[in-house]
Parts: structure tokens; C-alpha cells; sequence
């Protein structure tokens, strides 16, 4: 492991330079960035492969693609970003100007996850860097293949004195946390959010938290339901489920469980054969760990569809488990997984209070033709983000920003967004010399009749 004190003492030196505030530094890192990326694209599918068993499309579509997306999109629009913006002035302070200046945090701290280890570690850096920041990234060792190589690439393009990557487990984490940051932008669970959470306020730093959580899926009776089992069906089984936005339960009217559910075993198959298990393109589970806490859930309930497990290649097939309730363990906790659980309600009434009986969920789809129930649902539930009618691809607009809210995450990010978390604003009014109106000094005689005219 690199010496982390010896990184930050580098990194700060650079930033106190002003080289990275410039913007032609900025868009010039941010193109070798995208450059290097489209060299090594091969490489990098194919770590994905060998750390998750992610096809080549799947691998463009969530990691390789939307971190190019991300490149593209901020290399369009940073020369607007980094102007000073001119707000309006209260008359009481005539004659002034005021402005909004933006300006990078310093040496900023990157922790990503194992689960989407390419995208949720570079689409970070693209913020950081545009922001003006240098950064210290830390992937995970449970993707090892896609961290190396994303170590590969930063060393290629980079003096660890603008990036550098550190590798290693937890006692890498621990020492990274010991440092002071000027800021932390943390993905992964709710749990080590708690703890790089609580080691950032030892040295009052901001952070960002991108959590999880159990994000709900609620069909009601009004919903196109083949195309709504697609969407779901493809949502879910993403990454073999191993998404922090993934549908984890859905919640469907009475009326039609049986229909959507017949309607998800259609899809099931169409997307991946009788035999999900013998289709070379679908995902695997992460490690031993996750692979038997996930055989475990699957106990939970009656499985109707799945429940098939190799554990040579640490695959589970898509399953659906019916008869759970909110007892059941795998309602107790984020599933991570290809499980997807199925319960039912009479009133959508009783849907969005059964969701808000519980913490604040990253995501919430709703699959509805009704007007009404949709503006319900945004209106009386929240949630970080979601679909109507679909699921997960929110995140692929970079116009749309992404985060938690309450147990689900901190902050947000993606296209300006990632541009504002990694900046400060500094808040400037420009007054003139040519004229000073005495009304705020003392003594103050009839001044107040005259204040309150220009404070109305």
C-alpha cells in the first residue's frame, strides 16, 4: 500500500499550485481520461467479466458507456459551469452586484464498490476533476480484476500528486479515513456509511453518502403488465440484482399478482434461456460470502420460479418467492441479489403507507397508467429517485441528479450535479464607491419607516 500521508502532502502541494483550477488543466485531464478509457475498453469488459461474469453489452451499458456519457456531457458544458453566475441584488443594498463563485474542495477522497467497480468509481472522478479537485481514489478489493486495471489507467495518465489510486481492504479503508480529506464521496453500504460518516466528522469534513436500501416496485391494477414484467425483469436481474437501485420487492394490487407474475416467468425465460444457469452472459455472485447469505434468503418464502444455484460459478437463477411477509429475513435487509419477493395490497392507499412504515428508500418505481396514483406516489413517499414505468434508467440521464435521502444516502451527483458536490460556492456582493446610502448607519432618526419600505 502506498503511502497515504506522503500522497497528501504531494496532492496538496499541487493544488496550492492553482494548476488545477485552471480550466484547460481541467478539460485537458478530463480528455486524456476519455482517451484512455477508449484504449484500454477491451481490457476493461474484460475485467468486468472475469470480477462478474458482466457480458460485453452489459459491461458498455453500465460501467464503460456511462462513464463516457459522463466525460462527454461535462467536457460540453464546463466552460459554462466555472463562470461566475450574477444573482439579483435586493434594492436595500443599491448600488451592488452580487455573484456566485464556484471553487474546488482541495485533495478529495473517492470509496467505490465492488458491484458496478468501473462506473461508480471513475463517474466520481469526472465531478472531482471538472470541480478542480485532486483526488485519491479506492476501489474494492472485491473487484479485483477492474481495480487493478482502473490502477493501471490513472498511472498511465496521471501524477499521483493530481490522482492517485490506493488498493487494498479494510485496513486500507481505515488508514484512508485517519486522513483529513477536504472531502469524501463514499458508495456502498448502509453500514460502512456509518463509519466513514463517523470518521469524517472527527475532522469536520463533507461528505457524500451514496447508500442503499429497499427500493420498492408497485405495480397496481391499472398497469400495461407484459411490459411492465420486461422492465421489471430486466431491472432486477441486472448484475444478477447486485444493484443498489435494482427493484429489491415488489409490491402489486391483488387483482393481478397472478397475471404479473406469470407474465415475469415469460420474460425470465425470454431473457435468459430455461437454463439461466447454462447462459454464459449472466452474472455472477461476488464472492462465497454474498453467494451463501443470498442461498440463505432464499428460504425466506415459497420460491415459484428459480431457486437454482451453482456454486462452482457462484451463479443463482432469477427467483421469484411468493407467501413472504415483512417478517421474513429477506425483507430485513437489501437482497443484493437475483431474488425478488412478491407482496400485495388492496388500496394503492395502503402501498404508499406500507412504504412509508419503512426508511427512505434510493429508488421507487411505480408501473401505473393512472394519472392520479402517479402524482400520489411522488407526491406522498419519499424516496432518492425513480421511474415511472420503468426501472433503474434514471441514472442514465446525466441532466437528472442521483442520490438517497434519510437511510438511503446523502448528496447527489451525475452531470452538474457531480460538478456542485465537488465544488464550494462562495457567495460575493461587488458594492460601488460611487455611492454610499447612509440609511444602515447611526443614528439611525426616521430610518426605520424608510427600511421597511425597501425590505417589503
Amino acid at each position: 500500500m502506498p503511502d497515504i500521508k506522503e500522497i497528501l502532502v504531494k496532492q496538496r502541494a499541487f493544488f496550492q499550485t492553482g494548476k488545477t483550477k485552471e480550466l484547460q488543466f481541467r478539460v485537458d485531464m478530463l480528455n486524456k481520461l476519455r482517451s484512455a478509457i477508449k484504449i484500454h475498453e477491451e481490457e476493461i469488459m474484460a475485467a468486468l467479466k472475469a470480477d462478474l461474469n458482466k457480458a460485453p453489452f452489459e459491461a458498455y451499458a453500465t460501467e464503460v458507456g456511462m462513464v463516457l456519457e459522463e466525460l462527454n456531457y461535462t467536457l460540453k458544458h464546463i466552460s459554462s459551469w466555472v463562470k461566475p453566475k450574477r444573482v439579483r441584488t435586493p434594492l436595500v443594498h443599491f448600488p451592488s452586484a452580487s455573484y456566485l463563485y464556484t471553487e474546488p474542495y482541495g485533495s478529495v477522497l473517492i470509496m467505490s464498490p465492488w458491484n458496478y467497480p468501473f462506473q461508480l468509481t471513475l463517474a466520481p472522478l469526472v465531478g472531482a476533476i471538472s470541480a478542480g479537485n485532486c483526488a485519491v481514489l479506492k476501489p474494492s478489493e472485491y473487484s479485483a480484476n477492474t481495480s487493478a486495471m482502473i490502477e493501471r489507467i490513472v498511472k498511465e495518465i496521471f501524477d499521483e500528486s493530481f490522482v492517485a489510486v490506493v488498493r487494498g481492504g479494510r485496513e486500507a479503508n481505515k488508514t484512508l479515513l485517519n486522513e483529513k480529506f477536504d472531502y469524501i464521496f463514499f458508495t456502498g453500504s448502509i453500514q460502512v456509511g456509518k463509519t466513514v460518516m463517523e470518521s469524517a466528522a472527527r475532522h469536520l469534513t463533507p461528505v457524500t453518502l451514496e447508500l442503499g436500501g429497499k427500493s420498492p416496485c408497485i405495480v397496481d391494477d391499472t398497469a400495461d403488465l407484459e411490459l411492465a414484467a420486461k422492465r421489471i425483469v430486466w431491472g432486477k436481474f441486472l448484475n444478477a440484482g447486485q444493484t443498489c437501485v435494482a427493484p429489491d420487492y415488489l409490491l402489486v394490487h391483488r387483482t393481478v399478482k397472478e397475471k404479473i407474475i406469470q407474465e415475469i416467468k415469460k420474460s425470465i425465460t425470454a431473457f435468459y434461456g430455461h437454463d439461466p444457469l447454462g447462459n454464459e452472459d449472466y452474472p455472477k455472485i461476488i464472492n462465497q460470502k454474498h453467494f451463501e447469505r443470498l442461498l440463505g434468503l432464499l428460504k425466506s418464502g415459497r420460491v415459484i420460479e428459480g431457486g437454482r444455484s451453482e456454486e462452482k460459478t457462484r451463479r443463482i437463477a432469477p427467483t421469484i418467492l411468493d407467501d413472504v411477509t415483512w417478517e421474513s429475513p429477506v425483507m430485513k435487509e437489501e437482497i443484493f441479489g437475483p431474488l425478488l419477493p412478491v407482496l400485495e395490497f388492496e388500496s394503492f392507499e395502503t402501498a404508499l403507507s406500507t412504504v412509508n412504515q419503512h426508511p427512505k428508500p434510493l429508488a421507487l418505481y411505480l408501473f401505473t397508467r393512472s394519472k392520479v396514483h402517479e402524482a400520489q406516489a411522488i407526491a406522498k413517499t419519499s424516496f432518492g429517485g425513480g421511474c415511472i414505468n420503468d426501472t433503474i434508467i434514471h441514472l442514465a440521464n446525466p441532466n437528472l441528479r442521483f442520490g438517497g435521502v434519510g437511510e438511503s444516502g446523502m448528496g447527489q451527483y451525475h452531470g452538474k450535479g457531480s460538478y456542485d458536490t465537488f465544488s464550494h460556492t462562495k457567495s460575493i456582493m461587488k458594492k460601488s464607491n460611487m455611492l454610499d446610502i447612509p440609511l444602515r448607519y447611526p443614528p439611525f432618526k426616521n430610518h426605520l419607516s424608510l427600511l421597511k419600505k425597501l425590505m417589503k
